[in-house]
């Protein structure tokens, strides 16, 4: 991987551990190697169990965002703070249509982008499907870059008639941190572009070229694609709806470490939630958002011992829709004294919100997993310290839920634009609070007690292990 974030490495005491007195290194030795693979398994065998519980997915999922933020804050920087998709095909992106790489519906990708490159990825389209694309560009740490540089996609069509445009920036913090911009070919009412079947191209390059670090940055592709309703509605965005902000929810928080990447966010619902972030670092958590709801947040930065400087654009919280595609995102200087940092009101989920002018209300077109990504600037480190700096997430859903609009294909990937049982049972209507989720507290004394059995399992074997080796 390449590199973004600008936080230290921490490596432990190197060495290994010698051999207990009185215990002979041949046979004997390798005792300790097989306790720790069973009890390994039997840890595995406890999240697989959890995750197969009703909303264990969830669960499961908020486990490993903490694991794998703790690696990205004991990270030296670079792309080794961002969690790329497992599994996500590397593809080459081609400096002509000509050569153009093929990029499946649903699939996830893994790529890179020079500095004065444009790189160019194909897409076969029906004419019945709405098509996503996202790009997450993954800069290095070494290198300034400016506040307007970033990524720019657009699909064209055969011809090379433009679809859309978008781009994502780094802002006035000057710090490098993974961007995210999308793009779309859509089915539209009495549109002439774009519109037929057959092949698009996607083109991505950086937005200051000129202006930006020398180095290859790290490129995260996705595709989605969205079928038709089942019955034609409404062409026009909604009219009116509750624009007033509400108060932050209150409450005592829980822990819960941001994931490091899209594919590594961190599950939460309603609630507030609390992390620990390192100057550099940028934290994913995933929101479950249904037809008719409303997500509103808010992030905090604890004080610093040190309150004598000042840092542009300090902490910053985006919001992304099911497909990375962004919603709102706002960003707040830091004196060393609490910040907070809130979201604009938005309206609830609908379908025609995507035939609305504004960018922010035409985002919020599907159901799904909602992003909240939270970044704070490398710079704060230079008056402030390397941190930890205390961060408090607090996420509220108004609303209730809805019937989507019911479309006549499958989604891809599949179930992108849909909310399980277990989502729901995270995102409480009509104000609820955490402390009233009793779905997800049953869920999680159900995984506790099923751990319980397995963990007294291990302790039986593990004596017994040691009888025989005595």
């Amino acid at each position: 991987m390449g590199r973004w974030c600008g936080v230290r490495r921490r490596t432990g005491a190197g060495g290994a551990r010698p051999p207990a007195s009185g215990r002979p290194a041949g046979a004997g030795a390798v005792r300790p190697r097989a306790t720790a693979a069973v009890r390994l398994a039997a840890v595995t065998v406890l999240l697989a169990t959890t995750a197969s519980l009703p909303g264990g997915t969830a669960l499961a999922a908020g486990a490993a965002g903490a694991a794998g933020a703790a690696g990205a804050a004991g990270a030296a920087g670079g792309a080794e703070g961002y969690a790329f998709a497992d599994g996500a095909a590397r593809v080459e992106g081609a400096s002509d249509t000509a050569g153009a790489a093929l990029l499946q519906p649903g699939g996830t990708y893994r790529s890179s982008l020079a500095r004065n490159d444009t790189l160019y990825y194909r897409l076969e389209l029906d004419a019945d499907s709405d098509t996503y694309v996202s790009v997450t560009a993954v800069p290095g740490s070494e290198g300034e870059v400016t506040a307007v540089d970033g990524v720019r996609v657009a699909v064209r069509d055969a011809d090379g008639a433009s679809c859309s445009l978008g781009s994502a920036t780094f802002g006035a913090a000057h710090s490098p941190r993974p961007v995210t911009a999308w793009g779309m070919r859509e089915i539209e009412p009495g549109a002439s572009r774009c519109q037929d079947a057959g092949t698009y191209y996607v083109a991505v390059e950086r937005v200051r070229p000129e202006d930006s670090p020398p180095d290859d940055w790290d490129l995260e592709l996705t595709t989605a694609t969205e079928p038709r309703p089942r019955r034609a509605g409404p062409t026009e965005p909604p009219g009116t709806w509750d624009s007033a902000s509400p108060e932050p929810l209150a409450g005592q928080p829980e822990r819960r470490a941001g994931g490091s990447g899209f594919a590594r966010a961190t599950a939460v619902g309603q609630g507030v939630w609390q992390s620990d972030i390192r100057p550099g670092q940028t934290l994913y958590y995933k929101v479950p958002v249904d037809w008719g709801r409303q997500v509103y947040a808010s992030a905090e930065l604890g004080g610093s011992d040190d309150a004598s400087g000042y840092t542009t654009g300090a902490l910053r919280l985006g919001l992304h829709n099911p497909v990375r595609g962004e919603v709102d995102d706002a960003a707040k200087g830091y004196t060393g004294r609490p910040a907070a940092v809130g979201l604009a009101a938005l309206p609830p989920v609908a379908y025609p919100n995507r035939y609305a002018s504004s960018r922010q209300v035409g985002a919020l077109r599907f159901a799904g997993d909602y992003y909240l990504v939270v970044h704070l600037a490398a710079q704060v480190a230079d008056d402030f310290g390397d941190g930890p700096f205390r961060l408090t997430l607090r996420v509220r859903l108004r609303g209730t839920a809805e019937a989507g609009p019911g479309y006549t294909g499958e989604p891809r990937p599949k179930g992108v634009f849909e909310l399980s049982a277990a989502d729901r049972a995270a995102a409480p209507e009509n104000g609820a609070t955490r402390d009233g989720d009793a779905a997800m507290r049953a869920v999680a004394v159900g995984g506790i007690g099923t751990g319980s059995l397995l963990l007294a399992g291990l302790a039986v074997w593990t004596v017994t292990a040691r009888r025989r080796a005595a």
